[in-house]
């Protein structure tokens, strides 16, 4: 890639961890803009694997829109029901039929996206039977003529399907990682063994004053084992303390945790679900809504509004470049001494091929003792030889290498 592709500044912000009060969200597994963006990306990659094994290549499609409409539940001490089911619907576009030897073949798409949608529920949600508590729905029609054409153009480095943008950063702040790995921890196989009642859909939000974090956590509980009221706030007190002695793990900062805090035990109140999902009771769900790629939600950061999930892997730089941003950022903070901040920023142009955007450009708070023209070498460096493996990336997205929400 040539130089000029390049661009490299010095930011005379405040570093994140220098803010008075900063603010991180992470939307768990179980939450419906997450369930929706698993379902999102679950149908992108069995249209993948179904192309390849059929034709030997990725053939054209985005379906990177998605609904889920919460459902209604009756969930109560020791059982509960669900009255009616949570309707997930994905649209977009789709190579639906090959002409192969003069014959028209066509695909099977709304099998592939039904069976893969029911599959990611149930490899996610251990309570909630899709064959039961959710309808599948897809609008996947035939892709616009130029944005296939852009696709097959070319045979050797893919054309860019959008002109998107791309934002990575590094490192995460001690209290965006609390929020992040906090939720991880929750949902991890180890707790749901020792503490089965708490369900997937779990929200964190971080807020920092100082050094003084408040994490307000909303955990779905599992109403089938949970016999009564007692049982429920034992339940609750032991995901607070649980917490309470991982954030020590994680920061130094004085952590304070609130978990449930809208239960109102008095008045009968409790986070009770059937499922463990806030989804099957009137919550819902968009796709590119919740987590950002790496996770978060980060209202005080640099970030790309792009939805990640169900944009094919090939060339879709809306999904490409967040991943090859974040990769850069990554890569530069690791190997670049004296920087405290990295953001990445890096914009395509459709039809131009996916290794040569428009810009790349790296924003970095230094260190004080740090001058641009020392390090700008090193940083031209990583940028060109991680735009220069791009197509890296398509295999590492397939094989659930990366995180996308």
């Amino acid at each position: 890639m040539k130089k000029g592709y390049i661009h490299i500044e010095q930011l005379r912000n405040i570093a994140i961890e220098d803010l008075e009060v900063e603010i991180v969200e992470r939307k768990g597994q179980g939450h419906p803009d997450s369930l929706i963006d698993g379902a999102s990306e679950s149908v992108s990659r069995a249209l993948c694997e179904y192309y390849i094994q059929n034709y030997g290549t990725i053939l054209h499609h985005n379906v990177d829109k998605g609904l889920l409409v919460g459902g209604r539940s009756n969930p109560k001490f020791g059982g509960g029901e669900v009255i009616e089911p949570i309707y997930v619907i994905v649209a977009g576009r789709a190579t639906s039929f090959v002409v192969k030897e003069g014959k028209v073949e066509p695909i099977p798409i709304g099998k592939l996206t039904v069976s893969a949608i029911k599959n990611f529920f149930k490899s996610n949600m251990r309570f909630l039977d899709p064959e039961k508590h959710i309808i599948v729905d897809y609008k996947i029609k035939q892709g616009s003529a130029d944005l296939i054409h852009i696709f097959e153009k070319s045979k050797g480095i893919p054309l860019s399907n959008d002109t998107s943008i791309g934002v990575g950063f590094a490192p995460l702040s001690p209290t965006e990682k609390l929020v992040l790995e906090t939720e991880r921890f929750l949902n991890s196989e180890k707790i749901k063994k020792e503490i089965p009642e708490l369900g997937e859909d779990i929200k964190v939000m971080g807020l920092r004053k100082n050094k003084e974090i408040s994490l307000t956590i909303a955990v779905a509980t599992v109403s089938s084992l949970i016999p009564d009221r007692s049982h429920y706030i034992n339940t609750i007190e032991d995901a607070k303390k649980r917490v309470e002695d991982f954030s020590s793990k994680i920061t130094d900062m004085d952590v304070k945790v609130k978990v449930n805090p809208a239960d109102d035990y008095e008045k009968g109140v409790f986070y009770l679900t059937v499922t463990g999902t806030s989804a099957e009771a009137g919550d819902d769900g968009n796709t590119g809504r919740g987590n950002r790629l790496n996770g978060l939600i980060t209202p005080l950061r640099q970030c790309s509004m792009e939805a990640s999930a169900g944009k094919n892997p090939v060339n879709h730089t809306g999904k490409l470049f967040n991943v090859l941003a974040q990769k850069t950022a990554d890569k530069i903070y690791e190997e670049v001494r004296g920087i405290r901040e990295v953001y990445t920023r890096i914009l395509s142009c459709i039809g131009n091929p996916i290794n040569r955007p428009q810009i790349a450009s790296v924003a970095l708070v230094l260190e004080k003792n740090t001058s641009l023209s020392s390090i700008r070498t090193d940083i031209e460096s990583i940028i060109e030889d991680q735009i220069s493996k791009v197509t890296d990336l398509t295999s590492l997205i397939l094989k659930g290498f990366i995180q996308l929400f």
